[in-house]
């Protein structure tokens, strides 16, 4: 049986609060319910670099339910437990070696509730007019009970325009790994915090991999006091 190198939870503890930022809450929980041990009991992970995007979801929720938890009586949250209908909608647009790419970013009060991305183009994603950089993302109900992300906007003259299945324009395993990010963000993981666990997702393919550093890029507009925009503006 392979024998693993053994950590304190001191030291787990370090590197891992370093790994999110600083942030003690999240480094609690990380290492109270997910880091790996043997069967001593011993800490045999010492940071979670290696296997965050598996559990990222997971995380979220429990670290969002010990903020609650915490928080005073007053408090409220602002996820809400049913998505609204429709959503306020970022365009941003970005180019990764040479190709154009679009994130769709639902907003909520303002901050960033879900993503949509993929390649900006008629065959393979999504072409928009250029002018086009903020619109609305409306959840539909199909006839047979599935559901769909539609996105509209309005052009110069004040026309609607819907761009029907947005989880069908992408390719599918972007949109999964979306979902997974969305999920995150419903639970208001600080942004600098889900770009760091977006930046840690061990990903196989390298269009998947440009995708990430696109979806990264597409993030760091939210987060709070940046100014820097040289990397978030819209691509020609």
């Amino acid at each position: 049986m392979a024998e693993y190198q053994t950590y304190t939870y001191e030291e787990a503890f370090e590197a891992s609060l370093a790994y999110f930022g600083g942030d003690e809450l999240v480094t609690r929980v990380w290492l109270e319910k997910y880091v790996k041990k043997n069967s001593d009991g011993q800490i045999i992970e010492l940071s979670p670099a290696n296997r965050l995007g598996s559990i990222v979801g997971e995380l979220a929720n429990d670290v969002a339910e010990q903020r609650k938890l915490q928080a005073p009586a007053s408090w409220r949250p602002e996820v809400t437990e049913v998505r609204p209908r429709e959503l306020e909608c970022d365009v941003v647009r970005f180019q990764n070696n040479k190709e154009k790419w679009v994130a769709f970013v639902g907003l909520l009060n303002g901050y960033p509730y879900e993503i949509f991305t993929g390649l900006q183009d008629d065959d393979e994603g999504i072409l928009l007019p250029k002018a086009v950089t903020k619109g609305k993302i409306i959840k539909q109900t199909n006839e047979d009970g599935t559901r769909r992300y539609d996105f509209q906007f309005e052009n110069k003259r004040g026309y609607k325009t819907t761009v029907e299945g947005l989880s069908e324009k992408f390719n599918p395993e972007y949109w999964n790994y979306a979902k997974l990010i969305s999920g995150v963000l419903r639970y208001r993981m600080p942004i600098e915090h889900v770009i760091k666990l977006v930046s840690s997702l061990q990903l196989q393919s390298e269009n998947i991999n440009t995708w990430k550093v696109g979806v990264e890029r597409a993030l760091k507009k939210y987060i709070p006091g940046n100014t820097d925009d040289d990397e978030l503006k819209n691509e020609e």
